[in-house]
C-alpha cells in the first residue's frame, strides 16, 4: 500500500502550471480577506460616526457650531458632505457681501452652486468607500474560471500520464486528479467568501448613498428656507 500523501506535499509535487494557478488564487483571496477587513471596519465606523453626526445636525441652532463640531467626525461621509457645502455657503455669502448685497438671496446661480458642491462631495466620499470593493466583484467572477483551468490542467496531466505508461491506475493518475481538485477547491474557497462579501458592501454602500442623498437634500431646502424668510 503506497504512503498517503498530505494536501502540502501534493501541491509540492503539482505541476508548474497547477501551482501558478493554486498560487494566484491564494493571493486573490488574500487581497480579498484585507479588503473585507478593512471595509468592513470603515464602513462600520462611517455607520455610526454618521448617525452622531446627524443627531448634532439636527439638535444644532447655528451652522457653524456644527461646522466646528465636524471637524471630530473625521470618518464620516455625510460631515465631510456638510464641510464641503458650508465652505461653499460661505463663500456665497461672502461674495454677496463684498459685492454689497447684504444677506444673499438664495437665487438660482447660488442654489445651483451649492447643489453642484453637494453633488461633488457626495461622489468623493462614495467613490472612496467603494475604492477596491470591485475586486471582490472581479474575484468572484474570475477566480472559479482561473480554478477550472488548472483543474482541466491536471486532468491533461493525468492522460498524458496515462498514455505514456499505458496504466490507468489509481496510482497513476491519481496525483494529477487530486490537483485538479484542489485547484477547482481553491477556487472556490476564493470565489465564494468574495462574492459574499460584495454583495454585502454594495448593500451597506446603497443605504449610505441614500442617506447622503437625503442630507443633501435636506441641507439645500435649509438654505433655501433661511434666504427666503431672511
Amino acid at each position: 500500500m503506497g504512503q498517503e500523501l498530505s494536501i502540502v506535499e501534493l501541491i509540492a509535487h503539482a505541476d508548474i502550471v497547477v501551482q501558478l494557478v493554486l498560487l494566484t488564487l491564494v493571493g486573490m483571496s488574500i487581497a480579498c480577506w484585507v479588503i473585507i477587513l478593512a471595509k468592513q471596519r470603515t464602513i462600520r465606523k462611517a455607520s455610526g460616526q454618521s448617525a452622531r453626526f446627524m443627531e448634532l445636525f439636527w439638535g444644532a441652532r447655528r451652522l457653524d457650531h456644527v461646522y466646528e463640531e465636524s471637524k471630530e467626525f473625521d470618518c464620516c461621509p455625510v460631515a465631510e458632505v456638510f464641510r464641503s457645502a458650508y465652505v461653499e455657503l460661505h463663500k456665497l455669502s461672502t461674495s454677496a457681501q463684498q459685492q454689497g448685497d447684504g444677506i444673499m438671496a438664495m437665487d438660482m446661480t447660488a442654489s445651483d452652486n451649492l447643489q453642484r458642491s453637494l453633488r461633488r462631495a457626495r461622489n468623493h466620499e462614495m467613490t472612496s468607500l467603494e475604492r477596491l470593493i470591485p475586486f471582490l466583484a472581479t474575484t468572484g467572477s474570475t477566480a472559479p474560471f482561473i480554478g477550472l483551468f488548472g483543474t482541466v490542467w491536471g486532468i491533461l496531466r493525468a492522460f498524458q500520464r496515462i498514455g505514456a505508461t499505458g496504466n490507468a491506475s489509481i496510482q497513476t493518475v491519481g496525483p494529477d486528479i487530486a490537483h485538479a481538485l484542489i485547484a477547482t477547491a481553491v477556487g472556490l474557497a476564493a470565489a465564494i467568501p468574495a462574492v459574499m462579501a460584495y454583495n454585502y458592501f454594495v448593500s451597506r454602500l446603497r443605504v449610505i448613498g441614500g442617506e447622503l442623498d437625503n442630507f443633501a437634500a435636506d441641507f439645500l431646502n435649509i438654505v433655501k428656507r433661511h434666504f427666503r424668510s431672511a
